[in-house]
């Protein structure tokens, strides 16, 4: 049974609107739209208010406070007011074809600082521990990504193979599908996916959790189809269009959180130390 998220630990409500955002009915969507377009306001509206300015009824004011794993609106309310503080100021500036190269290193970074300070903001510490404690109790881990998720399935699976974990990387969707036939209860299976519904990782990750896998995955959406199968959810942020599809700075987000996740994996494992130092040797001859 796919795990709730524990709304105590959720550290920006104005982000987890942005992760379940394509799930949401019109109606809630556009509630959606009012409250992250001014927060300020929102911590002030009845829900009377709040349903008026969305154009939509109180019902589904209501509907979307619990999507986002909320008793009521009051409660939803606390939750903005304790964060509208420090709302994270997303960058408007869109790099123009009159910037210097000056500019544009300096929006790049700007955008790409955002990306890892709301992907902090996304960490729920329960998920994180969770993550690190089935890595550390399964048999061997099956690391799954497509397209340029692949490739940071690829650093992963290069993580965890330093610090002496039984992992094993697949990029194709053939393979990654007769892997998932074969894997076996006391496994895990690491999926990787920014969408969250690309179907060839997530009919693997389904038939992997039918075999008796625990399932993890990292995605930028919390109610996604690959969500319904997993056990685990570590989420990050993305505002990626359909034309932006493996952008690097969601690429930069996925490695932040598996650089932390794997940090927290070498210092519980009793022989990380050893096995980085005996990779490191296997190839220090490959240097001049």
């Amino acid at each position: 049974m796919k795990k709730k998220r524990d709304k105590t630990n959720q550290s920006n409500t104005l982000l987890m609107i942005g992760s379940i955002y394509s799930s949401l009915t019109k109606a809630e969507k556009k509630v959606a739209d009012v409250v992250v377009a001014n927060p300020e306001e929102a911590v002030m509206a009845t829900v009377t208010d709040l349903a008026e300015q969305s154009g939509v009824g109180e019902t589904s004011v209501i509907r979307f406070c619990r999507k986002l794993g909320f008793r009521g609106y009051h409660e939803f309310k606390l939750s903005i007011a304790q964060h509208v503080a420090n709302v994270p100021v997303i960058s408007t500036a869109v790099i123009d074809d009159t910037d210097d190269h000056r500019t544009i290193a300096q929006k790049i970074t700007m955008k790409n600082e955002i990306m890892l300070k709301n992907s902090l903001d996304l960490i729920n510490t329960a998920d994180l521990t969770r993550a690190v404690d089935t890595m550390l109790e399964a048999s061997k881990i099956y690391v799954y990504g497509v397209g340029s998720s692949g490739i940071t399935a690829l650093d992963l699976h290069y993580r965890l193979m330093r610090i002496g974990m039984n992992v094993e990387v697949h990029r194709d969707a053939h393979i990654i599908a007769m892997s998932a036939a074969l894997v076996k209860p006391g496994e895990a299976v690491f999926g990787i996916s920014t969408s969250g519904s690309t179907r060839d990782l997530v009919d693997a990750v389904k038939e992997a959790k039918e075999n008796g896998a625990n399932v993890i995955c990292l995605t930028s959406h919390m109610r996604s189809p690959i969500t319904n199968y997993a056990d685990t959810v570590l989420l990050i942020p993305s505002k990626e269009t359909p034309l932006e599809g493996g952008a690097l700075s969601t690429k930069i987000a996925q490695i932040h959180i598996l650089d932390i996740l794997c940090t927290i994996l070498m210092l519980r494992k009793d022989t990380a130390t050893d096995a980085i130092e005996r990779t490191a040797k296997s190839v220090a001859d490959k240097l001049y």
